[in-house]
């Protein structure tokens, strides 16, 4: 079973999206901060990861940017989730490294049908249809 590592420190908005990703058969480990996401990243590598862009401490970009450059977790996909959905920031986002960016409140099909093509990706399993 594949396990996603949410990075989100509002608790209503970590449990809805760990509720999609476990109604999609995804198991979920959740993190409040880029610092406490490492750390159980230090524990159990996580199949995809999902960075909300604001949080405390670090930001989700510095950390997507961190996880790209790290030869032990490049290839991990990560999708930014913020409420942060101008252009700009999903230019940004992408440009961190980011394999996806999903404007806040996420439409749960079509967060479930993006975490589910990146993980194929990344199993290598097929090739990412845009």
């Amino acid at each position: 079973m594949d396990i996603a590592l949410v990075v989100e420190d509002c608790l209503t908005e970590r449990e809805a999206i760990a509720s999609y990703l476990q109604q999609g058969g995804i198991s979920v480990l959740a993190a409040k901060s880029g610092e406490e996401a490492l750390e159980k990243m230090s524990d159990c590598k996580p199949d995809i990861i999902i960075l909300d862009v604001v949080l405390p401490g670090r930001s989700g970009f510095e950390l997507c940017r961190a996880l790209k450059a790290n030869p032990s977790t490049k290839n991990t996909p990560v999708i930014l989730c913020s409420r942060k959905g101008t252009d700009m920031d999903k230019f940004w986002g992408l440009k961190q490294g980011a394999d996806a960016y999903l404007p806040k409140p996420v439409a749960p099909e079509e967060f479930i049908r993006t975490v589910k093509q990146l993980l194929l990706v990344s199993h290598g399993e097929t090739t990412l249809m845009v």
